[in-house]
């Protein structure tokens, strides 16, 4: 399981946060769930302070939706919360800018495993 996997930077977290976002829905809704939270924490920080509530409602709810009902897997947030967080960012940056498509062309057909044994201490 993911959260047994011991991740030592994101660069080696990231083809395994991939694969766990494989389905172009599944990242429309992470795309949308964080969106709606930047707006919301905007919105807090102007005019409302007791709307900060809907900051992680709204960018965890839209996003675990996904991996639960579209995906078919558990969300990476829950073994990794730190990387998870720091790749969703990662990845809305990507499709900000239109460039995720050239981020999984790169990233290729490679097994996520291959990543993860390299992630592994030596014993």
């Amino acid at each position: 399981m993911a959260k047994d996997m011991n991740f030592r930077s994101m660069e080696e977290f990231w083809p395994f946060y991939m694969n766990q976002h494989s389905k172009p829905a599944t990242r429309r809704w992470h795309f949308a769930g964080t969106l709606a939270s930047i707006l919301c924490l905007i919105y807090s920080v102007l005019f409302n302070w007791w709307f900060l509530f809907f900051v992680p409602v709204c960018g965890y709810g839209m996003a675990w939706y996904s991996h639960f009902f579209i995906e078919g897997n558990v969300p990476a947030t829950f073994g990794h919360p730190i990387w998870s967080l720091l790749c969703d960012y990662k990845m809305f940056g990507l499709m900000l800018t239109g460039q995720m498509d050239r981020e999984i062309k790169r990233l290729g057909k490679r097994p996520v495993l291959q990543h993860i044994v390299v992630a592994m201490p030596e014993t």
